[in-house]
């Protein structure tokens, strides 16, 4: 057998086969054209052609399948695959293809070891999982996981059996429920891999460990008594409960229990991932199986798939995206940033660069108190790291020590961009802008992280308004993923590539948008909030407010998100809108009371919920003592939930409208990405305009007119939502209107062709 990709006709193949001496031979996969290995739909013939070959050679006496790919194992099935199919019988037989393909290895007559090194997730880890051993590179690109639950689906190669078997029920469904990705260290510990070793000699100690498995024979599944040498007494305690039918009950139950409250009820398949797994101890293996293909054949089509797959697509193309038009234009280098505001935000940016983007930071605040806070706080995400063996104390005391702190400009004549996280006050930015400008490097980029001022208005004092950009960062910053980058007419386009190229490198899902006031996630934030403001003083309970908003999908309510940000910041970004804006963005009155009885929120422990409660439940209470404030007396059960969520998410829906109208949004995609990795939107519902399309713009437009009627010209549609209403339109897909330009000449024009 020769190591070429080929098969005699031309057409290069995924997988090659090299033949060693010592008897092992190592199956290469290598997607030809691709930089990472996917599996796809030829994937499982040319499997069985290569081990029923194997099969035939009596000079194999182990076999190890690894990847020809330099930092990728296999990263999973290919989306558009399934993306492509029109029903679930023939997506449960794509899965039964697929368990047949790993069936193959498993039963394969002499030992198969997987030599892991990068990503090896979803598909890709449920064939590693189909060897007799793993071994995996202890390279930081390595990592494992089952991550289709994030897509709407579940593994459907046999994963959902074989992991369990492994590492434990409880084990099992925290990776395949939570969808996250795990080191090799942290999979030898649960028992996924049998060793971790340096990447330059993976594949050698994989061959090693294959002939040894040769010589004593192909490990036996594990059984309970297997478990005893790898697990403690809690994971055998659940362990024991699996084994029986009352334990099973318990067991299942409780975590249908736990995920519901976690979910919802809007994410299928985390529901059908518990059942197929409970079916595979209840029924057998080959039962189990057979309940995996079904259920991913009927998830697979779903609504909710559907648009978990259009974000994910949409968030691949973002990464391509560098944020300008003209291809001719390239990302200057980035060797040192500079910080102004060495707070939460500030310290958060300073922390995403070093760590992630590798790159050093001048952090500057008014006094050594300021920046002592910073440094801190830095340091504390550091330690978090490092206690959970994310990295060693030598590389926390290098990354620290590549922020620099400073009460001065000095170290920022060579920071090629400044990003300010200072106070939202017009005349302190320009001041910083001025600064910058005097003090700092001769082509600084002045990026500004403000939440609702225009970036216009902040480079109106420049000398270089061409290289003054917007960065509008979420907090916490080494958790939130959306970087939203304004830019001006005047910003140049280099500059834009620039910080975009930074944003990426900063570990960021980057949206560019066009500068108005609150730019577009602040913008659609407003009405939204400012619908809750309203419905509380119709006596809407701040309670039912909170869940209906939670069971429409949304991470938190928006009194927890208003408490959390601080009243205090939502009245003045709602004064700015309300200026920007007028009557569409006017409060109720009273809700000026909470700012003049000093309730900030959490931050002074005097909100809309109670803080520092010595009772040590997990239900938050609300602080009765609000709504005398409000002069609102509550009225429980009064307004029907899904009427309250509604409002509120029909708020943010037309304003998102609005802002395409307007051109304040380059795409659609770029709309649905940010009001979800920046506000929560529930992704199930794939965004804002995506939203719109799969209810229909004209059933949108009439439940607004509805509530137009009812509460006023806050809810006066879109104009963009009324003119697709009436040419049917869409905002994604082959009748997408395109942003900032009339719907109704994009149609003429459409007939004419």
């Amino acid at each position: 057998m020769s190591g070429q990709n080929g098969n005699g006709s031309g057409e290069r193949r995924v997988l090659g086969v090299e033949q060693r001496p010592d008897g092992v031979a190592v199956v290469r996969m290598d997607v030809p054209g691709e930089t990472m290995n996917t599996l796809q739909g030829n994937f499982a013939a040319e499997f069985a052609q290569v081990f029923d070959d194997l099969d035939k050679s009596s000079e194999v006496r182990a076999v190890v399948f690894t990847s020809g790919k330099p930092d990728s194992f296999i990263a999973g099935a290919d989306i558009r695959m399934i993306q492509a199919v029109k029903s679930a019988a023939e997506a449960a037989e794509l899965s039964r293809t697929g368990q047949r393909a790993m069936a193959r290895v498993a039963a394969f007559r002499v030992p198969v070891v997987a030599a892991i090194h990068g990503a090896c997730l979803g598909g890709g880890l449920e064939t590693a999982l189909a060897c007799h051993a793993r071994i995996a590179s202890d390279d930081k690109k390595t990592k494992l996981g089952l991550p289709e639950v994030q897509l709407g689906l579940l593994p459907a190669a046999a994963g959902t059996q074989r992991l369990p078997h492994l590492v434990g029920v409880r084990a099992a469904l925290d990776l395949m429920l939570t969808g996250r990705q795990i080191d090799g260290r942290r999979a030898k510990s649960m028992g996924l891999v049998d060793d971790v070793v340096p990447a330059p000699v993976l594949l050698e100690v994989a061959c090693r460990h294959a002939l040894s498995l040769a010589e004593r024979g192909k490990p036996e599944p594990r059984g309970l008594q297997r478990f005893a040498a790898f697990f403690g007494k809690r994971e055998l305690t659940q362990l024991a409960l699996a084994e029986n039918p009352l334990g099973r009950k318990v067991v299942f139950d409780q975590a249908r229990k736990q995920l519901l409250s976690k979910t919802r009820g809007n994410y299928p398949a985390a529901e059908r991932i518990l059942d197929v797994v409970r079916a595979g101890f209840e029924a057998g293996f080959e039962a189990g199986l057979e309940a995996e293909a079904l259920a991913f054949g009927e998830l697979a089509i779903s609504p909710e798939a559907a648009q978990l797959m259009n974000i994910f697509t949409a968030t691949v193309e973002l990464k391509k995206d560098r944020g300008v038009d003209d291809a001719h234009v390239e990302a200057k280098a980035v060797h040192k940033v500079g910080v102004l505001g060495a707070g939460l935000m500030g310290a958060g940016i300073a922390y995403v660069t070093t760590h992630l983007a590798k790159t050093p930071v001048r952090l500057k605040d008014r006094d050594d108190q300021g920046l002592a806070a910073g440094m801190k706080y830095v340091a504390s995400i550091l330690d978090e790291r490092v206690k959970k063996k994310r990295m060693t104390r030598m590389e926390r005391d290098r990354l620290l020590s590549q922020v620099t702190p400073t009460a001065d400009y000095s170290g920022f004549h060579d920071a090629q961009v400044v990003i300010e996280a200072v106070f939202e006050d017009l005349a302190l930015k320009h001041q910083m802008v001025k600064h910058i400008e005097a003090h700092g490097h001769p082509k600084a980029i002045f990026a500004s992280n403000t939440s609702s001022l225009p970036i216009g208005q902040i480079a109106a004092g420049a000398e270089h308004p061409e290289r003054v950009i917007g960065m509008h960062y979420f907090s916490p910053v080494h958790k939130m993923p959306l970087l939203e980058i304004i830019v001006t007419p005047r910003t140049a386009p280099w500059v834009t590539a620039t910080c975009v190229e930074l944003g990426k490198k900063q570990g960021k899902t980057v949206i560019v948008v066009n500068d108005g006031v609150g730019f577009y996630t602040s913008r659609i934030l407003a009405p939204y909030m400012n619908e809750a403001a309203w419905l509380l003083s119709e006596g809407v309970p701040v309670e039912e407010l909170d869940a209906a908003l939670m069971d429409w999908g949304y991470p938190v309510g928006p009194v927890t998100l208003l408490d959390e940000v601080g009243i205090d910041v939502g009245e003045k970004v709602g004064k700015i809108m309300l200026g920007a804006f007028g009557d569409r963005m006017s409060p109720p009155p009273g809700m000026e009371k909470l700012v003049a009885d000093q309730r900030f929120g959490r931050k002074n422990a005097r909100g809309f919920y109670l803080y520092g409660d010595k009772k040590k439940t997990k239900k938050k209470r609300v602080d009765q003592s609000v709504y005398a404030v409000l002069g609102v007396t509550p009225k429980p059960g009064a307004t029907p939930k899904h009427e309250i969520a509604e409002r509120c998410a029909l708020a943010m829906v037309n304003e998102a409208a609005l802002c395409f109208g307007e051109g304040i949004l380059r795409s659609a995609r770029d709309g649905d990405i940010g009001a979800i990795f920046g506000l929560g939107f529930p992704p199930f519902r794939g965004g804002p305009f995506r939203y719109v399309d799969a209810v229909g713009a004209l059933d949108i437009v009439r439940r607004l007119e509805r509530y137009e009627k009812q509460h006023g010209k806050r809810f006066a549609p879109a104009p963009v939502l009324v003119e697709m209403a009436q040419v049917g339109g869409t905002f994604h897909g082959m009748r997408a209107v395109r942003a900032g330009a009339r719907v109704a000449a994009q149609e003429s024009a459409r007939v004419r062709v």
